[in-house]
């Protein structure tokens, strides 16, 4: 902080030459005395070189650590060292007094320390009206705001020798940007100076006066609620005495009804009558009162043994789901299943049932589904993205604005104990800072706990053991174990092209047309466009796309109809299609190119169903390296070296030169660059296309397979055996080669799928080549399936 000495004593004769220490930021003014921290080495040896006392201080323009001379300002101040104290660290507590302006003419040296040639800058206040008055005005000002300056400035208040050095001293006194400071130390006409520091000294004045005048606004305030708590108090006293209740004791009267007449358990009701006796010793005005109120209206509200759910009707409930959803006999069979132990046991006693499958298979509406059969309200809680635990358990009372989770809000909005609680999207949980979600379902999906969850901002126990918990997710893999544990899992793994046809003409062509404000009627569309919809427009698991596509035929048909040229049903063949949904984006032709050595088309599971993979395998000159790109993982990398090395150990047996790889390098590339890929199932893929590429044997384009490969040849089972065969009928191809020991899952798959499709069903390599190349080279019978390299 800056300190003001009236005495400024410059000796009458000065070296040419001073030392200067350069201020990063900051501004030295003369007359002003100043405290620094000096800790570079360059400011050091300024002081210990400083003559009689004296050096310069100078300004920097940029803060930087090691100043040149072109760094630094070319007017600095002429100052005295009065003070110097050695600090702990090294630092030292400096003293100085600004005494004048120094005009810097040049730096003779730069090192150890800057040092300077100087001129000491003459100032005299002229003798005109225009400065006389510009000197009463700044006194007046520096008088009219001397409350808010950092030092005391009356000793130049009494006896000014100079305007000039007192818009100095206030400068240094005021709350000015050092960038302000800078320009003022520059201004070298007094009077101009005088001008630019009254302006400065105005608006602290006006601060000054702006504070005062809130000082006295909030006083005045303070004082009236004051006397409004005091005649509030009075009132409440007399109102008591006359046995008479304002609007707060009403409000109370109602909400403690309210809470008579709920079906509170005992322990609720003892925390509730302990928190209503509290809040009758509470006042209207206190800050708790608005707090226990909305707690014991949230009490209140909740549904306390209130049941809505009848025993099902099992026959009625397979129709109602045989009208909503065709296809899924498996998961249809299980959710009956499910809610028949409901029935005879007793609440708690089923698992939480989990849907997991691709989007748009229809794992939402059948929770609905259920909800209406079983005649329960539907609760849908979306937890993709939830990363607080706070959203599920509520936050704690303490907190302002705290409220019940969302499980605690959805009940209330339901009216019911007992409602389908549909957990939707639970992969898609987040783990955060503010808690892990997925630890907090644990126990509301545990039957053994959540008959007593207490949620944070209740803090009572509500029995959950009542609802109807059904999960969806997409991918597995992203849920915990333990929670997984918990839950009984039902994959719907897609539909079939003929599944799709049914599904689209009994609930999807109802649905879009009554979407678009149109009938079914006002569209002929023929059987032969649905299925080229379905074929060359969409290669989903489920029907959302599919679903977009037909809205876009019946929005255009509404179109029609609204400008009145709807004259009859809006014909759609296959030939009309482009014209309502562009450019067809699948065609059979895609697969031409199979017929050269070195490509195979590979099965993969994926969050949003199966997908086919094509591998390609190509040579080119080398040393015998093997190349792999398109953003595998490691375990497909490991896959494609363990295919590579039996080929070249079995070359002879399957028709491979043995100079094969003799100054060549493999080049193996899987296509979707930017898709992440991994898993063990593309080894009998990648085994296929290095075979035909080596051997100059062909893939038959209809042929998909999946399958892990070993290094001795043979063929392990693998998973998402049924979604892999539906993407692959899907796509067309005729021939699925699976692992021999994936036998049990093949009766997953749709019986109308398995008659379109020839599955093979193999354990060894030399069934994989005989059952996938063109037969024009036959496999050696005598391939040794236990050769190593």
């Amino acid at each position: 902080m800056a300190e003001v000495r009236r005495e400024i004593d410059i000796p009458e004769i000065l070296p040419d030459t001073l030392p200067v220490m350069a201020l990063r930021r900051g501004v030295l003014f003369p007359g002003a005395v100043v405290p620094f921290t000096v800790g570079r080495r360059p400011s050091l040896s300024a002081l210990d070189g400083a003559r009689g006392g004296l050096l310069l201080v100078g300004v920097q323009r940029e803060p930087v650590a090691d100043p040149a001379p072109s760094d630094l300002l070319p007017i600095a101040t002429l100052a005295r060292i009065i003070q110097r104290q050695q600090l702990p660290n090294g630092t030292e507590r400096v003293l100085i007094q600004g005494l004048t302006r120094a005009s810097i003419h040049g730096y003779p040296s730069t090192r150890p320390h800057l040092a300077a040639r100087f001129s000491r800058v003459m100032e005299e206040w002229p003798e005109t009206t225009e400065a006389a008055a510009m000197a009463e005005a700044l006194v007046e000002g520096v008088k009219a705001t001397a409350d808010i300056l950092s030092a005391p400035i009356q000793p130049w208040l009494d006896s000014v020798p100079h305007p000039g050095i007192l818009a100095d001293v206030a400068s240094s006194l005021l709350q000015i940007d050092d960038e302000e400071k800078a320009e003022i130390l520059l201004t070298l006409d007094p009077v101009a100076r005088a001008e630019r520091v009254l302006t400065h000294v105005v608006k602290a004045r006006g601060l000054l006066e702006a504070k005062k005048s809130i000082k006295d606004r909030v006083d005045e305030q303070t004082r009236d609620m004051q006397k409004q708590f005091v005649l509030r108090q009075q009132l409440e006293a007399i109102q008591k005495e006359l046995g008479e209740g304002g609007e707060g004791d009403d409000e109370l009267t109602r909400l403690k009804e309210r809470l008579a007449e709920a079906k509170l358990t005992d322990e609720a009701r003892k925390v509730v009558d302990r928190e209503l006796r509290r809040l009758e010793r509470l006042g209207n005005t206190s800050p708790e009162r608005s707090v226990a109120i909305d707690w014991l209206e949230w009490i209140a509200d909740l549904p306390w043994q209130v049941e809505t759910a009848v025993d099902a009707d099992l026959t009625a409930l397979e129709s109602a789901l045989e009208d909503s959803h065709y296809g899924l006999e498996d998961v249809k069979r299980q959710v009956v299943e499910h809610l028949s132990v409901r029935q005879l046991a007793g609440a708690g006693r089923a698992d939480v049932l989990l849907l997991s499958g691709p989007p748009g298979v229809g794992k939402t509406s059948i929770a609905q589904a259920i909800a209406d059969a079983t005649g329960r309200k539907l609760v849908r809680m979306a937890l993709g993205g939830v990363r607080d635990e706070a959203e599920l358990r509520g936050h704690r009372r303490t907190y302002i604005g705290a409220r019940p989770g969302r499980l605690v809000e959805g009940i209330r909005r339901a009216g019911t104990q007992d409602p389908v609680i549909l957990l939707d999207e639970i992969d898609k949980l987040s783990n955060s800072h503010m808690g892990n979600p997925a630890a907090a379902l644990l126990e509301i999906l545990d039957p053994e706990q959540n008959h007593a969850f207490t949620d944070h901002y209740l803090e009572v126990p509500f029995d959950l053991s009542k609802a109807l918990f059904i999960a969806t997710a997409n991918d597995l893999s992203q849920i915990p174990g333990p929670l997984r544990d918990r839950l009984e899992i039902l994959q719907i793994d897609g539909y079939t092209r003929a599944e799709k046809q049914v599904i689209a003409k009994r609930h999807l062509l109802t649905k879009v047309a009554s979407n678009a404000g149109v009938t079914v009627e006002d569209v002929d569309l023929t059987d032969g466009a649905l299925e080229a919809v379905i074929d060359g427009w969409t290669r989903e698991a489920g029907v959302r796309e599919l679903q977009r596509l037909l809205g876009k035929i019946y929005r255009a048909a509404a179109v029609q109809k609204a400008k009145g040229k709807h004259e009859g049903p809006l014909s759609v063949d296959v030939g009309d299609l482009e014209s309502f949904l562009k450019r067809r984006r699948f065609h059979d032709e895609d697969r031409e190119d199979h017929n050269q050595p070195g490509i195979a088309s590979g099965l993969a599971w994926t969050p949003v169903g199966g997908s086919v993979l094509t591998i390609e395998a190509s040579t080119l000159p080398g040393n015998g390296r093997l190349v792999l790109t398109g953003q595998l993982g490691d375990v497909m990398k490991e896959s494609a070296r363990a295919a590579l090395t039996y080929v070249l150990a079995n070359a002879d047996k399957l028709g491979v030169p043995l100079d094969a790889m003799d100054e060549r390098d493999v080049h193996i590339h899987v296509p979707a660059g930017a898709v992440p890929k991994d898993g063990p199932s593309a080894g009998v893929t990648m085994f296929t296309a290095l075979a035909s590429l080596l051997s100059g044997r062909a893939v038959r384009p209809d042929v998909a397979m999946t399958g892990e490969a070993t290094l001795r040849g043979r063929v392990l089972p693998v998973g998402g055996i049924k979604a892999k065969v539906l993407a692959a009928h899907r796509q067309g191809y005729k021939r699925i080669i699976l692992p021999k020991k994936n036998a049990a899952d093949v009766n997953e798959v749709p019986e109308n799928a398995r008659k379109d499709l020839d599955i093979v069903l193999v354990d060894a390599m030399s069934d994989v080549l005989e059952a996938a190349l063109e037969p024009a080279v036959a496999v050696p019978a005598d391939l040794d399936e236990e050769a190593v390299a």
